[in-house]
């Protein structure tokens, strides 16, 4: 069985041998997926008794004319506007899917490409396009799907989501080593390789919370700079374990 103490040193002495080419690709990731480091912003808020007895008052006149005006306005058009909104999300939604899929989903793959070539040897930053030149279509492909189903079992509440997304974990990495598998092979794969490495992987995750708490504080710096590359490299270093335990079973 892995020990994670050795797969974090092992990550940590690969992505500091490649600082910043390892530094570039985990941003790069980091932008696709949301970001996993937290940036604190400022708020600056002032108080006062007249102050919010006005906005309170300017408030109570505001909802006041508004009601009296969506009293005014025939239900019809009402309508009207919910359908051109719900109409506006759907369409937005489907965009974002879209460029997620043709776009964003390859370049994880090469991303993680990046870290599993980084690991043996200071990878290049053209790993990064791997998806895009390495049967690209299959690629797009098994990657929706498992955002698909993802989607739905995240639908069931967050816990089988969560569960899921450890289960579905490695289908990029195993893209990234063979990127002709079959869409559900692909997943399957992955999720039979999970099978008795959730809760520690899910460990392992949780034992970065200190350098993404520092990431926080230092507004993302030193999540860009440190954690998130550091994190990426261990995560390779995961991946690699877990498939050569794989392989021994079979």
């Amino acid at each position: 069985m892995w020990d994670r103490k050795e797969l974090k040193a092992k990550g940590k002495a690969a992505f500091r041998a490649n600082y910043w080419r390892c530094v570039l690709a985990a941003l790069i990731a980091v932008l696709i997926l949301g970001g996993s480091a937290a940036v604190v912003g400022n708020r600056v808020s002032r108080s006062g008794a007249e102050q919010s007895a006005a906005i309170t008052e300017s408030e109570d006149t505001q909802t006041a004319d508004l009601s009296q005006v969506l009293e005014e306005i025939p239900p019809e058009i009402v309508l009207g506007i919910v359908a051109v909104v719900f109409g506006v999300l759907l369409f937005a939604s489907a965009v974002a899917a879209l460029v997620r899929a043709l776009l964003f989903n390859p370049l994880i793959v090469g991303c993680q490409r990046f870290f599993l070539v980084n690991s043996d040897s200071p990878a290049e930053l053209s790993e990064l396009a791997y998806g895009y030149k390495s049967n690209y279509g299959n690629m797009v492909k098994t990657l929706l799907l498992t955002d698909i189903f993802l989607l739905l079992w995240s639908m069931l509440f967050t816990i089988p989501g969560l569960i899921k997304s450890y289960s579905y974990r490695l289908v990029p990495y195993i893209l990234a080593e063979n990127p002709s598998i079959g869409s559900r092979e692909a997943i399957t794969l992955s999720r039979q390789m999970m099978n008795g490495h959730k809760w520690r992987a899910f460990v392992m995750d949780f034992s970065f919370i200190g350098w993404d708490l520092l990431a926080a504080v230092t507004f993302g710096l030193a999540g860009i700079l440190y954690t998130a590359p550091y994190q990426y490299a261990a995560n390779a270093e995961l991946y690699k374990a877990i498939r050569d335990l794989s392989m021994e079973k079979t």
